[in-house]
């Protein structure tokens, strides 16, 4: 029977392991028995360079997720990889994740794959800036940027239209 199992990793090592991992489950054989490794991580915005950007941050620093059915060879295969310290359980039996646990860490994952915020603007809409150092000027949409989820406004600063850069969060539709 298939279960989610944690393994411990060396702190910082966790993609690495899950390289190691994935490369030693094939050239052992050993797909039918180990199903998905998975790096617990989410989406966080961070400002760098004057710049909003996305970063992928571990949500269990020290820890990879092992989807797999729990044998003899499983168990050396994964305990084996280097950069596994072994697994989480109780003395020397790895102890699985129950459903709910598995619900939790991995909606997590799901929503941050798909969390990516969608365009509902249409160049030449009118909004307004609700946050940043332009915060309650209006302009008008000029381009529109779904990769980067970024806008760029046409504002008006002294008399004259301003292009703008802004994040799809940072305006409302007027």
């Amino acid at each position: 029977m298939f279960r989610w199992y944690v393994v411990n990793t060396y702190s910082g090592h966790e993609k690495k392991v899950k390289q190691n991992l994935e490369h030693r489950i094939v050239s052992l054989g050993q797909q039918r028995a180990v199903r998905q490794v998975v790096v617990p991580t989410e989406a966080v915005s961070e400002m760098k360079d004057n710049q909003k950007i996305t970063v992928d941050k571990r949500t269990m620093p020290g820890y990879v997720l092992v989807n797999m059915e729990l044998n003899e060879d499983s168990w050396t295969l994964v305990k084996g990889t280097p950069g596994v310290t072994g697994f989480v359980g109780a003395s020397n039996e790895p102890v699985p994740l129950t459903q709910m646990e598995v619900d939790r860490i991995l909606k997590k994952e799901v929503a941050v794959a798909t969390g990516r915020p969608r365009a509902t603007f249409v160049i030449g809409e009118s909004v307004k800036v609700i946050s940043g150092p332009l915060s309650d000027f209006s302009g008008e949409i000029s381009e529109i940027n779904e990769d980067a989820a970024r806008l760029k406004v046409l504002v008006s600063i002294f008399g004259r239209e301003t292009p703008v850069e802004v994040a799809f969060d940072q305006v409302k539709k007027v």
